[in-house]
């Protein structure tokens, strides 16, 4: 190339000039001015404070959350009836494992909703509670089913177990 020749390509479009104008009207809500409304000031700040009112309600449906799930697993417990066998078990530790898994992601859970206009504080501390709730009635149903030690003979082997109470028997008469 010659000394002093542009070194812009022949197809090339400049997005610069702005001596172009057509005979087509700007679109609805377009505006060419450079400074801003007042009205788009107030509606701006009306679209924040919608976002704000937004997430905060997301927020709070999210810390509610775990309140149907305790309701459907006590339903589900109670269904497991209180023998020993492996649907029980199962629905006992599913209803341990999810409370904890869910307190180890507080975090996580209410990150989209985090913003300096937000308090999540009390939404995080409601959910932190129905799922201690959760966790509480788990450990409950451990404890009916009889697998939580709760007497000394069940750790040590030395021990005599507990007396029982109260014995039921079946329906025969002698």
């Amino acid at each position: 190339m010659e000394k002093g020749k542009s070194l812009a390509r022949k197809w090339a479009v400049q997005f610069e000039d702005h001596s172009y104008t057509s005979d087509i009207a700007d679109p609805p809500g377009f505006n060419r001015s450079p400074h801003q409304d007042p009205d788009d000031a107030n509606t701006s700040r009306q679209k924040k404070d919608a976002e704000v009112a937004w997430k905060s309600q997301k927020a709070w449906e999210v810390a509610q959350a775990p309140f149907k799930n305790l309701m459907m697993m006590g339903f589900m417990m109670w269904m497991a009836g209180s023998t020993v066998h492996l649907f029980s078990i199962g629905i006992t530790f599913s209803a341990l494992w999810q409370p904890i898994s869910a307190l180890q992601s507080v975090g996580k859970v209410f990150e989209p909703y985090k913003d300096s206009k937000v308090d999540t504080l009390a939404p995080k501390l409601v959910f932190i509670a129905l799922n201690l709730a959760g966790l509480a009635l788990g450990v409950w149903k451990l404890n009916t089913l009889g697998l939580l030690p709760t007497h000394a003979s069940d750790w040590v082997s030395s021990l005599s177990p507990a007396q029982e109470v109260e014995f039921a028997g079946g329906g025969f008469i002698n």
